[in-house]
């Protein structure tokens, strides 16, 4: 059958050392995971009520590509965060069986225009203009979880022109892998192909045209690359 249009290509990221991809379905984020931001940012964490948004799947930068700075904003902030591909779905996952959900690790950017952000969140508007925009999501090659196993205690952290912005130990998350699992499933149906964004720490701050960052989890992933 033929198509009246050309159909975009999937999403998908490299994975390590394989010549396979990762074919991306949805990229869910959730926000104040770290109690650090959250106070930096001016916002209390409650645990009873987590916060989660969305990016399209196409939002990926991979592959080493440089990020274009977006149009509409000139405060563009970084937040550096572990992310985990999913490769089983469902809903309701308890607690004790979501790492088996799990296919693989990686390091990622949510880039934010944070002043859309904050005028959205005067207005009590929604945050999809500061949050899900073109290139807002790039991502390194996945490490499956398979060979490294499920990290719990590893350095996450943030370099850009050569000085550290960001840096924690993923331990320190409010709701770590298996409980952002659960509660997300309780939301929506997962599928094999989702995203999660698992956070960020304190530290953010912005980027600009012509900057170089270094975003890495311990020795398990890298994302290098360019503003332009």
């Amino acid at each position: 059958m033929s198509h009246l249009f050309e159909l975009p290509a999937t999403a998908s990221l490299p994975i390590a050392d394989r010549s396979e991809r990762f074919p991306v379905h949805r990229i869910y984020c959730i926000g104040r995971n770290y109690a650090d931001h959250a106070r930096e940012m001016g916002m209390t964490v409650d645990r009873a009520q987590p916060v989660f948004f969305l990016k399209p799947a196409d939002a990926v930068v991979t592959d080493g590509a440089d990020v274009p700075y977006p149009p509409a904003t000139t405060d563009l902030h970084h937040e550096v965060e572990m992310v985990v591909a999913l490769a089983r779905g469902g809903r309701d996952i308890a607690v004790e069986h979501a790492l088996a959900h799990v296919f693989g690790y990686g390091v990622g950017l949510d880039l934010t225009r944070r002043d859309l952000q904050a005028a959205a969140k005067k207005a009590g508007m929604p945050w999809d203009s500061a949050k899900a925009f073109d290139h807002s999501a790039p991502v390194s090659a996945l490490h499956p979880a398979a060979i490294i196993g499920h990290p719990a205690h590893v350095e996450l952290k943030l370099v850009v022109n050569g000085a550290v912005r960001q840096r924690t130990d993923i331990d320190a998350m409010v709701f770590n892998v298996a409980e952002t699992i659960h509660e997300l499933s309780k939301l929506w149906t997962l599928s094999p192909g989702d995203l999660i964004f698992t956070g960020t720490p304190a530290g953010v701050a912005a980027l600009h045209r012509g900057d170089h960052f270094r975003a890495t989890l311990g020795d398990i992933a890298l994302l290098e690359g360019g503003m332009i």
